[in-house]
């Protein structure tokens, strides 16, 4: 159904900027924003049409550039259709999370007790898959389902029309035999593979503990509640969705007989943007669950079908990469900094995910927070015989959230699991370390960053005297 995009781990590095003023923009400086990094986009992606919209501070800003059809002039706006691929799984997720508020099911639960007909095979040596194995991607499934494994290895411009044959010959019967012959490969809960079949056994799953189809429960539950009347998983004929392209040619849409779970759903800019809004909420039960770190993880984790979930030192940031055939959509959200943001291309080639990746991660830099002009040293201090590094997490922000603030540079490799820098929690919000000057080789520049959880390397901010004077910015310290 989807393909693969190396834009994944390219989001692993965003981060926030330490020393910032957090404080409103205009509308003017928001809409210009928008602008500048669309330019960027629309000729990094060579994408025909551009869509991008971001909630900041509880209001919403929506704009759209290019045209959908090259030539014909046909901009989009805020009604027109796009499929949004595996923006679907965030619904999906939803959905779980809920019955998990309910009361309906335990992350804890065997998924087999909700799964109709007997699969003694979802289990390695003895320990099944649970409900929060699934949602995490951590099933331990040994292939995908449909397994697409084979047309991965060798795909060329016209990969798409086998990936779209399999789609439209695969059925619910046949999805269930594969289910039953399954083999795990790991132990449930320990490792990550992305995996559309885990949703269609999440769909199944509420079906089954609701008594409802996936598509009612998605209507009555989400798209009802938020009003979202342009999202649709199997739209009337009259419902026309965009166009969307690999750069030269026109691309079919997404094919899906079974439940649509992992990625059948085409939505608007406008109904995007509500489900942004609810996503920011961080007083809705479902939506913390949704975002909860349910594997304990003291790095990155996924919550409920999310890519992953970092935190910086803006918070939490939640992450979602959505492609079909002919487009592709970035969705992140920072609910406690009241920033989200979703942007569409209506191109899907091997360079759209990196393009769209670099947009948001710009774009986010932009609207995170006001730079402070005046100039001042950061990150560290030196004393007679030792060189103190010291972070501060923002106390408007959930410090329990940082569970290590490590220091990673030229001096050890950038290796933020270096045992050596680890820095120590001194109270809720404040870390540092002492490191002897003789470590460090005398008169010359050491880069170094911050890095929160070992995967959120912190950004340094522009008003830092210290900077590196290169594209990274990193820190600098020099022993004289």
């Amino acid at each position: 159904m989807k393909k693969a995009f190396s834009v994944l781990f390219i989001l692993l590095f965003i981060s926030c900027f330490a020393q910032q003023k957090s404080s409103s923009f205009t509308e003017t400086e928001i809409l210009a924003f928008m602008d500048k990094n669309a330019k960027v986009l629309l000729e990094n992606s060579k994408a025909n049409s551009v869509s991008i919209g971001v909630v900041k501070d509880g209001k919403t800003y929506t704009k759209h550039y290019g045209e959908i059809d090259k030539g014909k002039g046909n901009q989009a706006n805020n009604n027109t259709v796009f499929e949004v691929a595996s923006i679907t799984k965030l619904f999906t997720g939803l959905l779980v999370a809920q019955a998990v508020v309910e009361g309906k099911i335990s992350p804890e639960d065997d998924i087999r007790k909700y799964l109709t007909g007997s699969y003694p095979n979802l289990e390695y040596n003895g320990t099944p898959i649970k409900i929060k194995d699934l949602v995490s991607f951590r099933t331990g499934f040994s292939k995908d389902l449909p397994d697409t494994s084979e047309l991965r290895k060798k795909q060329t411009d016209s990969s798409y029309i086998a990936f779209k044959k399999m789609d439209d010959e695969y059925s619910r019967t046949k999805f269930f035999e594969d289910l039953k012959t399954m083999k795990l490969d790991t132990l449930p809960g320990t490792k990550f593979k992305y995996s559309n079949g885990s949703l269609q056994v999440a769909a199944h799953i509420l079906e089954n503990v609701y008594h409802k189809s996936y598509e009612t429960l998605l209507k009555e539950n989400i798209l009802s509640k938020l009003n979202m009347n342009s999202t649709y998983l199997n739209p009337d004929k009259s419902v026309v969705v965009a166009n969307g392209y690999d750069g030269k040619k026109l691309m079919p849409n997404i094919s899906d007989n079974l439940w649509g779970a992992a990625g059948y759903l085409k939505s608007t800019l406008s109904d995007l943007t509500k489900f942004i809004i609810y996503e920011l909420n961080t007083k809705n039960k479902i939506v913390q669950e949704s975002q909860k770190n349910i594997l304990n993880s003291d790095t990155t984790w996924n919550g409920y079908f999310w890519d992953h979930i970092q935190v910086d030192n803006f918070g939490r940031n939640c992450w979602k990469h959505g492609g079909a055939f002919g487009t592709q959509n970035m969705l992140l959200v920072y609910p406690e900094s009241n920033l989200g943001i979703s942007i569409i291309v209506n191109i899907s080639n091997e360079n759209t995910g990196n393009a769209l990746g670099n947009a948001i991660i710009n774009l986010t830099a932009n609207l995170i927070s006001k730079e402070d002009p005046k100039k001042m040293p950061y990150g560290y201090k030196l004393t007679k015989d030792n060189v103190i590094f010291t972070y501060r997490h923002n106390k408007t922000l959930d410090a329990d959230l940082v569970k290590s603030v490590s220091i990673a540079g030229t001096f050890n490799n950038w290796n933020p699991a270096d045992k050596n820098y680890q820095m120590i929690r001194k109270d809720k919000y404040t870390f540092e370390l002492s490191i002897p000057k003789s470590q460090f080789e005398k008169d010359k520049n050491q880069m170094f960053k911050f890095v929160i959880n070992k995967t959120g390397w912190l950004k340094t901010p522009k008003n830092t005297l210290n900077i590196e004077n290169g594209p990274d910015q990193n820190l600098l310290l020099k022993i004289e």
